[in-house]
Parts: C-alpha cells; sequence; structure tokens
C-alpha cells in the first residue's frame, strides 16, 4: 500500500482531473478504489481515536493509584496487593482480549482501539505493582532501580504484543531510570544495586531495542534506540577516562568519543544481519537512513561545539607523547576488556568491511564515494583533538580547521538538498552556516555595527535563498511527487 501522503495527493490531484475532464468518473472510481480514497478521513479518525483511548486510559490508572494512596492506610496488607495485583490482569487480560479481535473490512474495530489503551493501562500498573511489593516485603531500592526493572517489564509486554506504544513507554522508563542512576552514582560515588545493567546499558539497549524496532517496524523507536546507546556508550567512555590517572587522558580519550559513535551509526546496514544468517537479502532497507542521519547529525553537533576557541585550552604541564603512550598502554586494558567497547569496535569494524565488500562477481574491493568522504571527515575529526591534546597544542590550528570542517558540512548538505528537491536538507544546511556565522560573530571581538551588518546580512540571504529555493522545488516534475516511496512504510 503507498503511504497515506501519497495517497491524499493522488486524490487532489485525481478530484481536478475529473473537473478538467482529463478523466472519466469511472477511470476516478478506479484509482478510488485502488488506493482506497475512502479510507483516508476513516484512518485519520481511528489515529484519533486510539490517541484519546490512551489518553484516558493513562488518565484512569493514574486516578486509582491516586485513590489507593489517599486511602492507603485504612486498607490492609493483602488487601493492597490483591487490588492492585487485580488491576493488573484485569487491565491487561481484557485489553489482550479485545485487542485480538479480528478487523472488519481491513479496518479496526473500537474494541482492538480500546484493548490497546488497556493494555497500555496494564503497563502502568505494572510499575505500581513493583512499587508496592518493594514497600510491603520491605525492599527498599532507589527510584532508578524502579524504573529498570520496570521498563524491563513493559519491555518484555512490548516484545510479545509487538505494540509501538509499548516499545516507547519502555524505552522512555529505561532512559529515566539510567540517567538517574548516573545522577546517584555522581552524588554517592557507588549504585545500590543493579551495577551489572547500568554498566552493561549500552549493549542493552542496542540490542533489545534494535531487535524491537525490527519487530515493530518503527523507524522512531530505531532512532531512539540508537540515541540511547550512543549516549550510554559515551558515559562508557567517561567512566573509563575516570580510571586513567593524570592528564595524558584527554587526546585519544575525546578522538574515540567523537569518532566511534558516528562511525558504528554510519556503518550500519540492515542487510549485514541478513548475510550473517545466510538469508535472502531484504527488498528495503528502512533503518540504514536513520542511523547515517543520526550519524551526521551527531558529525556535526561535534565540529560546531569544537569549532569555538575555548574549547582548546591547553592542558597545563601536559606530558610528552612519548609519556602518555606508555601511560595508555598501561591502562589498554579498561579499554580492551571493557564490553561495551569491544563489541561496538567489533561491529563497527565489521560494519566498514563489509561497506567495502565487493557486492557484485567482478567488483572490486572499496568503498563508494560518499562512503570515503565520511570516513575522511571522521578521521579528522579524531586526529586533531589527539594531536592537540596528545603531542602539542594547537589551538589556532584546530579551531580553524574545525571551522573549516562545518562549513564544508553545511555546504554539502544544501548541496544534497538542491540535487534532491529535499527541504529538509537544504534548510539544515542553511541553519548550520548561518549558526556558525553568527557564533563567531559572537565569540570574537567585533564592532556592533559590523555585527549589525552581518545579522542583517544573514537574514536577507536566508530570506532570498529560501524564496529562491521554494520556486526552484517547485519548478521540479511533477510527476516525481507523485512517485510512491520505493521503501517500505514505516512509523
Amino acid at each position: 500500500m503507498a503511504s497515506e501522503q501519497f495517497r491524499r495527493q493522488l486524490r487532489r490531484e485525481a478530484e481536478q482531473w475529473r473537473i478538467d475532464g482529463l478523466i472519466e468518473p469511472g477511470q476516478y472510481e478506479q484509482l478510488a478504489a485502488q488506493y482506497d480514497f475512502d479510507a483516508l478521513e476513516t484512518g485519520a479518525r481511528d489515529r484519533f481515536v486510539v490517541i484519546l483511548l490512551g489518553l484516558g486510559c493513562i488518565l484512569l490508572g493514574l486516578g486509582v493509584i491516586t485513590f489507593v494512596a489517599a486511602n492507603w492506610q485504612a486498607i490492609p496488607r493483602m488487601g493492597k496487593m490483591a487490588l492492585l495485583f487485580s488491576l493488573f490482569v484485569a487491565a491487561n487480560a481484557a485489553g489482550f482480549y479485545l485487542w485480538r479481535r479480528p478487523k472488519l473490512h481491513g479496518r479496526e474495530r473500537w474494541q482492538h482501539r480500546l484493548g490497546h489503551g488497556l493494555l497500555l493501562l496494564g503497563a502502568l500498573v505494572l510499575g505500581a505493582n513493583l512499587a508496592l511489593a518493594g514497600q510491603l516485603f520491605h525492599r527498599s531500592g532507589a527510584f532508578y532501580e524502579l524504573c529498570l526493572v520496570w521498563g524491563l517489564g513493559v519491555l518484555a509486554m512490548a516484545f510479545g504484543l509487538r505494540l509501538r506504544s509499548l516499545a516507547l513507554l519502555s524505552i522512555l522508563l529505561m532512559g529515566v531510570g539510567y540517567w538517574s542512576g548516573m545522577w546517584e552514582a555522581t552524588q554517592m560515588q557507588a549504585l545500590s544495586g543493579l551495577n551489572g545493567l547500568m554498566n552493561l546499558m549500552p549493549l542493552v539497549a542496542g540490542g533489545l531495542f534494535t531487535l524491537l524496532a525490527y519487530q515493530c517496524r518503527s523507524k522512531v523507536i530505531f532512532a531512539l534506540g540508537a540515541i540511547a546507546t550512543i549516549s550510554a556508550l559515551l558515559v562508557t567512555l567517561a567512566d573509563v577516562g575516570n580510571q586513567f590517572s593524570g592528564p595524558a587522558t584527554p587526546g585519544f580519550l575525546v578522538a574515540i568519543a567523537c569518532t566511534l559513535p558516528p562511525t558504528l551509526l554510519w556503518s550500519y546496514d540492515d542487510a549485514l544481519w541478513w548475510r550473517l544468517r545466510n538469508a535472502p537479502l531484504p527488498l528495503t532497507r528502512p533503518f540504514r537512513p536513520v542511523a547515517q542521519a543520526i550519524a551526521l547529525i551527531f558529525l556535526t553537533a561535534t565540529c560546531y561545539g569544537f569549532s569555538f576557541r575555548s574549547i582548546w585550552t591547553p592542558i597545563s604541564d601536559q606530558p610528552s607523547f612519548s609519556q602518555q603512550l606508555r601511560i595508555l598502554l598501561s591502562h589498554s586494558g579498561d579499554l580492551l576488556l571493557n564490553p561495551n567497547l569491544f563489541v561496538y569496535t567489533a561491529l563497527m569494524l565489521i560494519g566498514w568491511f563489509y561497506l567495502a565488500y565487493p557486492r557484485h562477481r567482478g567488483q572490486r574491493w572499496g568503498l563508494s564515494q560518499h562512503d570515503a568522504v565520511i570516513l575522511v571527515f571522521l578521521l579528522a575529526v579524531g586526529l586533531i583533538p589527539l594531536w592537540h591534546w596528545g603531542v602539542a597544542p594547537i589551538q589556532a590550528i584546530a579551531t580553524y580547521l574545525f571551522n573549516v570542517l562545518l562549513f564544508l558540512l553545511s555546504a554539502a548538505f544544501i548541496r544534497q538538498g538542491l540535487a534532491q528537491g529535499s527541504r529538509s536538507l537544504f534548510w539544515y544546511g542553511m541553519v548550520m552556516l548561518v549558526l556558525q556565522i553568527i557564533s563567531r560573530m559572537l565569540e570574537y571581538e567585533t564592532g556592533l555595527l559590523l555585527k549589525s551588518a552581518v545579522f542583517v546580512l544573514c537574514g536577507l540571504a536566508v530570506l532570498f535563498v529560501g524564496l529562491w529555493f521554494e520556486r526552484y522545488v517547485r519548478t521540479l516534475a511533477p510527476a516525481a511527487t507523485l512517485t510512491p516511496a520505493s521503501q517500505e512504510e514505516t512509523v
């Protein structure tokens, strides 16, 4: 089935064609039956009903929990447990029964949507049951432990039912639990429990959330899982850095932190998993563009952050390169034996090996043009901080180089946006270019008249270029906008 956006646009065009006499009414009816024009409005209404029922069930669950909390002291111990456990079982049983009702003429019934809301209510009641069980059995735990265990329970429900709403709730709960635990670790220097899960969170998040994204066929879940994995991986690198002593750590740790996440994301390919299982290659690769988009955003944010002069403050009494190399070799086990870094470094190398692998008979080993350019950018982003904090300070040169890299990235986004007629790519490049100019004007001491002139020129340039680009997009072939997406439609 074609995307809803394409069907809506086709319906508008077909109605205009019928009015202008370009097609007969019978042909319009054939198009309406082929692309199911009648289901467009009902689909939007069904989504609104699902959101309404989900919000109502969430408020109902919060109301029940608040009512129980208000009368908590008057309820006996077994009554408390029986009340919340019965509510949990009833909500999930009724929700699963209604959610499994078959569709009618290809449309979801109201029972299906109500069951979806009840399952979401059951996931919320699960958290109340966990908190109550810990209180009744005197198993006092931290808030982050409750969120992590609750998130794992909802994650199990999401795997069993393949519901995107439960998957998003599990990601939210585990994210809140992880960052709450990190905050507690910074305050108390130690965690009270679930140390293994916290230390292996990059692997847990990357494995479970990626598998869940494939089961739910959701790009949103994959993107959130990738962001959770990368953020947890950066925390792991910071923890490894705390095990080193002396000022020798920033150089190579900053280089790894700046290059490993985008290198890993850019090399991600859906087809690699099918090749490892000797399965037929999929027709589409829905998650590879998402991973590469996140990698480019990470790379752009890194270049923008390092384009400021104040970032490159030299370290006092910085040891020589040979001394830093000895310190690195003495602590190499902390890096090599860390399971998170070991696994993701291996996956990154396998991914780039697969990118260079010849796909057809007679094809040579080698990277494509885009992959080679990105690899050069990644090497530059890693080598500059490594040289500055590892070999010799190059504050002015490093600032200049990262400003050049940021300008080249912005220009590349603008060029790709013009070539593909993509508003998102074009405006992302324009915003980054204007932001770079404004940041440099605010960072360096310049006169107010010069700053005013630059702001006015930037504003006029954005208006002029924006209007020209919109006119350029409208002059593209109209038939290209009526071509349904070749990739599999996901949410």
